[in-house]
């Protein structure tokens, strides 16, 4: 990760853990940070955890990337920090965010749990902020560990510190059922037993999300909130789909990764491969530039549960929705309303995240069962429409012609 970046890298058990840290080093409880509305809600309870106001930023409706320019200067002048989210891949705008924050002299901070292959400006994402958090369970597949990645090699040892404090120590039982759990994934999945596994999960009451959001819990949240800076006081939010994001990792656990991350070429190639069939779909969005080997390909879609279900029909499983969007999930008693919210809105609604590595798969089952894709609402006054080549719009228009498209 350093010869990728070009920066001093640091190991952490979870992306989550490595924004916390990343969050207490650079950012005064109390501060607001600018975030995505559209963002998992673990994230943002590290933020609270952290001690900071999430404000929700304006989005553009056509990828879910920050629209720096929809941001009012009045939202600007209070915020204390940028995190940005890279939503599946698709590249916040970093180097207008750096030159702003530079201008207000606050720091950018990069969340690239799903970027670890997107190259924006010709720069890879995660080298433009002051520190930037990556995760080895989406590209990967390791399904444990991260990295923080700093521009400033001096903070390291700080960070290191800091990250130790916070670790637990490892557990045999969690290291068995680390190992485990690949094989126990592939067998319910080869018997078609996913339903029932679920179904068993909440009749033990061990089920933590029974939606697309996890349970807010706001009195609990408050009392958590009056604690804070405190990762321990949002342990129950924050550990959600990972209790082990503060393990020491065993061997097992590094040797496995160890093993995916030297694949990690190959699995960004073959992520490229299947985003760049994906985006030559008609429910894909324009997009102005090279593809990238995005983690998910946002689909746009009228009826996305009538889509969802048509893929389920084909064991094809649709995750990493983030819906509503977080102003609405929180409300303002945790979180600062998104000043332009009706883009995250509609994206966050319509969007279809579908791995690449399906795409062939995907493009067929979407087409059979009639799929109509959803048009993205027209840019704001004064901002430029995405740029489409020319051989691209001859694509859309062959599939829009074509039978079933």
């Amino acid at each position: 990760m350093r010869q990728r970046l070009g920066r001093e890298c640091l190991y952490v058990p979870s992306c989550r853990l490595g924004l916390y840290v990343a969050l207490r080093h650079w950012c005064r409880p109390g501060g607001r940070i600018l975030m995505s509305p559209v963002n998992d809600d673990v994230i943002f309870f590290v933020v609270l955890a952290a001690g900071l106001r999430p404000v929700q930023a304006p989005l553009r409706a056509d990828d879910g990337t920050l629209d720096t320019a929809a941001v009012p200067e009045s939202v600007w002048c209070g915020l204390s920090a940028v995190l940005t989210t890279n939503l599946y891949g698709s590249a916040d705008p970093a180097p207008e965010l750096r030159a702003r924050c530079d201008r207000s002299g606050i720091p950018l901070l990069e969340d690239a749990a799903h970027a670890i292959g997107t190259v924006v400006a010709g720069r890879p994402v995660g080298s433009f902020g002051e520190a930037s958090v990556f995760s080895l369970s989406k590209h990967t597949g390791a399904g444990t560990g991260g990295f923080l990645a700093v521009a400033d090699p001096a903070a390291r040892e700080h960070l290191a510190r800091a990250r130790d404090a916070l670790l637990a120590p490892a557990r045999l039982s969690a290291e068995l059922a680390y190992g485990l759990r690949p094989y126990a994934e592939a067998g319910v999945r080869g018997l078609r037993l996913t339903g029932a596994a679920r179904a068993a999960l909440r009749l033990l009451g061990r089920e933590e999300r029974t939606d697309i959001r996890m349970a807010l819990r706001p009195d609990e949240l408050a009392r958590a909130l009056s604690l804070s800076p405190s990762l321990d006081a949002f342990d129950s939010w924050a550990r959600v789909d990972m209790h082990s994001y503060r393990l020491v990792p065993g061997r097992l656990r590094m040797r496995r990764t160890q093993r995916l991350l030297a694949r990690l070429d190959e699995r960004l190639t073959a992520h490229l491969r299947g985003t760049q069939r994906l985006l030559d779909t008609p429910w894909a969005a324009p997009r102005p530039g090279p593809a990238q080997p995005l983690f998910r390909v946002p689909l746009l879609v009228e009826d996305r549960a009538a889509a969802t279900a048509a893929l389920a029909r084909h064991r094809i499983p649709v995750g990493y929705l983030y819906d509503p969007p977080l102003d609405v999930y929180a409300g303002d008693r945790f979180t600062d309303a998104s000043p332009a919210p009706a883009a995250a809105a509609w994206f966050a609604r319509h969007a279809l995240p579908v791995d690449p590595l399906r795409a062939e798969r995907v493009a067929a089952v979407l087409d059979r069962a009639g799929v109509r894709p959803a048009r993205p609402p027209r840019s704001a006054p004064g901002r430029a429409p995405a740029r489409v080549p020319a051989d691209a719009l001859r694509r859309r228009a062959w599939h829009r012609s074509a039978p079933g498209g």
